[in-house]
């Protein structure tokens, strides 16, 4: 049994709630994704399958419209909307990203809407909100990423560079509130009875995620900048970025802290023969017999502390240095260390850890007699399993099973 069996949700296909849509459909919830006539601009988005564009070849249409079921709604047309309404009947979510007022315009507002579905969840999705009248200007992912603050704490210590960018991270991220506020109506609709309408920002979305900076602002009027491979924050921090024995880079990430770590890093280091060039490596041993709380809130001010936490930062640079940063990823593992390689978004694909927990998912294409390697879940459940039930839908794919259901109903 799936988390979300038994769901219908009406998703109004375009691009920013997506990632929404496939979140709810691969946890169970039969997602009706509807396009207009044309269809959606991203089923011809690259990169495509064997580099060959055309119609279902676009990779991006197929990784965000897995276990979606497709079907063809002209919203500008009275017999459309017609079709629309009935199709709202049958369902328990309304997700959409539609101009702020398009679907009053239509008569297909919450209000209008909820006279047909009284108990429906309407999760709007908008740059600034629907009550903003920011909402009706241009904006791509990028815009929005950099007018809500995440770009700001991400890049190198060097600030001539450029931010770096992310990938459709605002989108995601407002789809994850979409996905998330819808499924909080629904438990909240199984004990009250009602639905609700959800005005999801796709900036404040963003702006949740970042971290110190805007309290840092807004609270002491201070300004973050961002470091390389660390947390933004108003005072520089120490490196922690080290290139590896094979010419690849690794974060030392979170030195030691208790004991038992300071203990087992500093092992590592005389397993490795490591330790006679390390000067500080007493101070490790002082960590591992360290007695009481080890107050990172010291450092800085109590010599012992400050010498002991800089020693297991060290020692992990040498280490790093003198191995691969597969080995210095799986030793630290090992030693109960939290560290990272960095990898290439197809080094990471490819990782043992994310093959093993079942990352890489199988999903068969029929119509190209070939079985095609997808990402997998997000996340990991047990008692209601995640899965990919089908691949995206072709452009009106669904139109004849739907339509059906929806005329019966």
């Amino acid at each position: 049994m799936t988390a979300l069996a038994g769901l219908r949700v009406v998703e109004l296909a375009r691009e920013p709630i997506a990632w929404a849509g496939k979140l709810l459909a691969d946890m169970g919830a039969d997602v009706i994704l509807v396009e207009p006539p044309g269809g959606d601009p991203s089923r011809r988005y690259p990169p495509f399958l064997d580099d060959q564009p055309g119609p279902d070849r676009s990779l991006y249409w197929w990784h965000y419209h897995t276990s979606k079921r497709g079907v063809v709604i002209d919203l500008d047309d009275e017999a459309g909307r017609v079709r629309f309404r009935a199709l709202i009947a049958t369902a328990d979510v309304l997700v959409e990203a539609e101009p702020r007022h398009r679907l009053a315009t239509l008569g297909l507002d919450y209000d209008d809407l909820t006279a047909i579905k009284p108990d429906l969840v309407h999760v709007a999705v908008t740059p600034y909100g629907r009550n903003d009248p920011k909402s009706d200007l241009p904006y791509t992912d990028l815009t929005l990423m950099a007018a809500s603050g995440p770009p700001w704490s991400c890049g190198y210590d060097d600030h001539s560079l450029p931010p770096v960018r992310g990938a459709l991270q605002g989108y995601h991220t407002a789809s994850h509130f979409a996905a998330m506020s819808a499924m909080t109506a629904l438990l909240h609709r199984g004990v009250a009875g009602v639905g609700q309408f959800i005005d999801v920002s796709i900036t404040a979305a963003s702006n949740v995620s970042t971290e110190a900076a805007s309290y840092s602002w807004l609270v002491a009027d201070r300004t973050v900048q961002r470091q390389t491979g660390r947390h933004a924050s108003v005072s520089p921090s120490g490196e922690t970025q080290q290139r590896c024995a094979d010419g690849r880079y690794a974060n030392t990430g979170v030195p030691p802290r208790k004991p038992a770590e300071f203990a087992a890093l500093h092992a590592w280091l005389k397993e490795l023969g490591l330790d006679a060039e390390l000067p500080e490596a007493v101070f490790l041993e002082m960590g591992a017999g360290w007695q009481g709380p080890f107050d990172l809130a010291k450092l800085g001010s109590d010599d012992e502390i400050t010498a002991i936490f800089g020693a297991g930062r060290e020692a992990l640079k040498l280490i790093a240095a003198r191995t691969s940063a597969q080995d210095f990823f799986v030793g630290c593992q090992r030693a109960g260390l939290a560290v990272g390689v960095v990898n290439a978004p197809e080094e990471a694909f490819e990782d043992p850890h994310f093959k093993a927990r079942g990352f890489q998912v199988s999903v068969c294409h029929e119509d190209l007699n070939r079985t095609v390697v997808y990402p997998g879940a997000p996340y990991a459940f047990t008692a209601s399993p995640w899965a990919i039930t089908r691949r995206a839908p072709k452009f009106g794919e669904h139109d004849a099973e739907v339509f059906a259901d929806v005329d019966a109903d």
